[in-house]
């Protein structure tokens, strides 16, 4: 909003999109706290898009594209959407809640897909579309929203002038992706169980040797792999090798890597994947190639 009152925008301008990281709090009552499913500070990927409304339906196609890549790339497909219209109490006249509650519906029939009306739902300033996940045993999230909102860029002066030379309040889309962090970062993790795909994973790649003997080749490996870009963690303790594998499998580490006397002399890594899979033993080059291609394509 300063960005207009302190500056005169054009409509060529338009339309202009802002996004943040931002804090928020809300006083949940103790019995609705579910551990990071919903807390009572947590953290938001807020946006908000200063537009026409000649670009309403534009941006909001956009912008379900860009939620629906997002949530495919961590492994969600199953999403539900949802039009939330005007509750009773609210501002603005009926003309422009018309325009906003169409332009949702009919953004997200151009995106091809299938959604339920949920009356009365909307913010007090403008509609929304709720896009809902499930979680690993079917409960519904709401993650994402996209708000049309008519009525707040004028109240609090926001001003840009038309093509026609007259000045005009922008629409204000209020827009959030996964919504809160902490509640995504928990249904991600039901999801996949822990068991994160390589690309996400905290810890990618793990090295273990067999004994003492090989604590300097194995340090060697851990700093080629970070060059590489790789989160790598160690196990060079004088511990029996089953027992690290273990613990390394227990912690659903996607790839371990063992290396004894043999592969110290011939430069190689006996590699196991993440499910006890052993894919053998083979160059540390190759093994990173695997790991570039599982990262490259999120598998």
């Amino acid at each position: 909003i300063l960005i207009f009152k302190q500056g005169i925008k054009s409509y060529r301008d338009l339309p202009l999109r802002y996004g943040e990281f931002g804090q928020c709090h809300r006083n949940e009552p103790s019995g609705s706290l579910h551990g990071i499913m919903r807390v009572r500070g947590f953290t938001q990927d807020d946006g908000h898009i200063f537009c026409t409304e000649e670009h309403i339906l534009d941006e909001c196609v956009a912008y379900t594209a860009l939620l629906q890549k997002v949530y495919r790339d961590f492994g969600f497909s199953d999403i539900l959407y949802k039009v939330a219209t005007r509750p009773e109490k609210r501002i603005g006249a009926d003309a422009i809640w018309d325009k906003a509650e169409f332009a949702l519906m009919e953004s997200l029939r151009r995106s091809g897909v299938d959604f339920v009306i949920a009356p009365g739902d909307g913010a007090f300033y403008g509609p929304k579309i709720e896009y809902t996940l499930k979680d690993a045993i079917g409960r519904p999230w709401q993650c994402g929203t996209m708000q049309v909102d008519f009525s707040m860029a004028e109240r609090l002066g926001a001003e840009y002038v038309a093509e026609s030379g007259e000045r005009h309040p922008p629409v204000m889309l209020h827009r959030a992706i996964v919504g809160s962090l902490e509640r995504f970062i928990g249904i991600l993790i039901e999801q996949h169980a822990g068991a994160l795909p390589c690309w996400l994973a905290p810890v990618q790649v793990a090295v273990a040797n067999i004994t003492s003997a090989q604590a300097e080749y194995a340090q060697e490996l851990i700093k080629t792999l970070q060059k590489q870009g790789l989160r790598v963690a160690a196990d060079l303790r004088n511990e029996k090798i089953t027992y690290k594998i273990r613990e390394f499998s227990m912690q659903k580490v996607p790839f371990i890597l063992v290396v004894g006397d043999k592969e110290k002399a011939n430069g190689t890594v006996a590699v196991r994947a993440r499910g006890n899979q052993d894919l053998g033993v083979m160059p540390l080059s190759e093994f990173s190639s695997r790991v570039a291609q599982a990262i490259a394509t999120k598998a």
